[in-house]
């Protein structure tokens, strides 16, 4: 139960609790078990606060420090919690239904929400990041704008949940329950790295809402379809382009395409069975960058004229819009005129560089195309 001191202290209004608590900032204050139904605790110190299985249904929380409260069990449905500081809080089964959450800074490996009800709470712009919301109910709830990058969301329950510019971050999507309903008012795309971890088993239509473009979903689908057939792969480029490279490469590699960077074998380019190239107004005055072309060309016309089948060999893409017509790079455009050149000229933009690398990896998939006559 509530200390009665305590319980008394806050009677008095939130100024005299606030000038209270700051002469007794070592206190942990007890409101547990207590009816504080409609309570004005706007900007209230509540720091700390023993708050468990305690009636705030429709308090005015606002802005309120409840950094380290304990509100397990407690209900707080229709309560205005907007913009208040709720890290490391421990909101376990606690009833937030309908609660308002807008900007609320849940931030924190410690923030505690497992089994919590948010059905309905408005949480736009909150940040959940690093927070434990395992088993949570968010159906039907504003997630506009919120920030759930590094949160444990296991089992969390999004049906019909509203969504727009929303950061899920780095994780496994099949994780998360009722994708499938959750209405996009807005594009939130996702990061390469969860595509990998879903292994491309997202629902199309939650793909389709975050603004996926069709050639990303297609290459979602071949990523769900595992295991695609990828050919080793030799990484070229020059050592000025070194992050994006890094970049690439460990992109290829987390989706077991067998690549190496040429810094690592430089002179074993034949034994290889496709070649990335990347032109850039750096790599373009190479003369080694020259001689592994030709070698590379050479090597797509012996399959030519051993087996009669045409394999692409040689995946030549852009980081700069160099004119292949200037001196330096004449040779580049004689060379590749004919060929497709992928365009990675905005890698550096998110939605940019997945729409890039997705046309990349189809392309990359082993297949035979016949002989042109």
């Amino acid at each position: 139960m509530a200390n009665p001191e305590h319980l008394q202290q806050l009677k008095k209004g939130r100024q005299s609790w606030n000038e209270w608590r700051e002469m007794n900032a070592e206190v942990l204050p007890d409101l547990s078990h207590t009816d504080l139904s409609r309570v004005d605790l706007r900007d209230a110190k509540l720091y700390g606060t023993y708050l468990r299985d305690t009636n705030l249904r429709g308090a005015n929380l606002s802005g309120a420090s409840l950094f380290y409260a304990n509100l397990s069990d407690a209900d707080l449905s229709g309560a205005n919690l907007s913009g208040a500081a709720l890290g490391a809080a421990r909101f376990i089964n606690a009833n937030l239904r309908g609660a308002e959450l807008a900007y609320a800074r849940f931030n924190g490996s410690y923030t505690d929400l497992r089994g919590a009800n948010l059905s309905g709470a408005n949480l736009r712009g909150a940040n959940l990041s690093e927070a434990n919301l395992s088993g949570i109910d968010l159906s039907g709830a504003n997630l506009r704008g919120a920030n759930l990058s590094g949160a444990n969301l296991r089992g969390a329950n999004f049906h019909r949940a509203i969504i727009d510019t929303t950061h899920f971050g780095d994780r496994d999507m099949r994780e998360i329950n009722g994708l499938e309903t959750i209405q996009h008012q807005g594009p939130s795309p996702l990061s390469i790295n969860s595509l990998f971890l879903s292994e491309g088993d997202i629902p199309e239509t939650f793909l389709r809402g975050t603004g996926a473009p069709d050639i990303l979903i297609e290459y979602i689908r071949s990523l769900a379809a595992r295991p695609i057939n990828y050919s080793t792969c030799f990484l070229d480029y020059s050592s000025k382009d070194e992050d994006f490279a890094q970049r690439l490469y460990a992109d290829l590699q987390a989706q077991g395409v067998r690549c190496w960077l040429n810094e690592e074998h430089k002179r074993e380019i034949g034994k290889y069975d496709q070649v990335i190239l990347i032109l850039s107004k750096h790599s373009v005055k190479s003369k080694r960058l020259q001689h592994i072309v030709s070698t590379t060309i050479d090597k797509e016309e012996q399959y030519r004229d051993e087996n009669h089948i045409k394999k692409v060999v040689l995946f030549p893409i852009k980081l700069d819009r160099t004119p292949l017509k200037d001196v330096s790079a004449q040779w580049v455009e004689e060379t590749l005129r004919e060929r497709h050149i992928h365009d990675f000229t905005q890698w550096q933009e998110h939605q940019a560089y997945m729409q890039s690398i997705g046309r990349l990896m189809l392309d990359l998939k082993k297949e035979d195309m016949p002989v042109e006559e």
